[in-house]
């Protein structure tokens, strides 16, 4: 005879199961309160900060020459701080509108410094790039000495800046500052 054998007796327990997902939820629910409670939230700081680069070219402040390209919150203002001059710098035509208001942005500026063109670009790597703009372009089809930089603007724009120089000579450089608005958005 074959002996059966009754049923098990005892049953699967789903407490193991229900303590941690308790567990995760009052650590969730804690973690959240703790981080509201803590929050500073965000402050907007009015100051702007002033990249000082040691060594090389000194960034002349009082020479506003370059800031004849803004106008009507264009370029916006992260972008125009790309409109920086360098010491012994002096303006030789004003800004030029290539566009005339129609489309994009760009403005050009056109100046001569006593400085050589290793010095002159050597600035403004230095200086645009502490300030965010990445060098992405060295030299020109023509062979000209030239950086390219581009930045991301508030506007929603990606814009670009440019240091070309156009000649050079024992006195100086003769060479062009020119921002615009790259047609593609960000």
């Amino acid at each position: 005879m074959s002996s059966s054998r009754p049923p098990l007796s005892t049953t699967t327990s789903l407490w193991p199961a229900a303590t941690v997902l308790l567990v995760a939820a009052v650590m969730l629910v804690g973690f959240t309160l703790i981080n509201v409670l803590a929050s500073t939230g965000v402050t907007k700081n009015s100051t702007t900060t002033t990249v000082l680069i040691v060594g090389g070219l000194s960034r002349d402040f009082s020479n506003r020459a370059a800031t004849g390209c803004e106008q009507n919150e264009n370029p916006p203002a992260n972008i125009a701080s790309a409109l920086l001059l360098p010491v012994d710098t002096k303006e030789v035509s004003g800004p030029l509108f290539a566009n005339q208001g129609a489309g994009d942005f760009s403005c050009s500026l056109h100046f001569v410094t006593k400085h050589g063109s290793g010095a002159l670009l050597a600035f403004y790597k230095n200086n645009l790039q502490a300030l965010g703009w990445k060098l992405f372009s060295q030299g020109s089809s023509s062979g000209t000495p030239q950086f390219l930089f581009q930045k991301a603007g508030s506007d929603g724009f990606y814009w670009i800046a440019g240091v070309t120089v156009n000649s050079q000579s024992n006195a100086g450089s003769r060479w062009s500052l020119r921002v615009y608005q790259n047609s593609g958005q960000i």
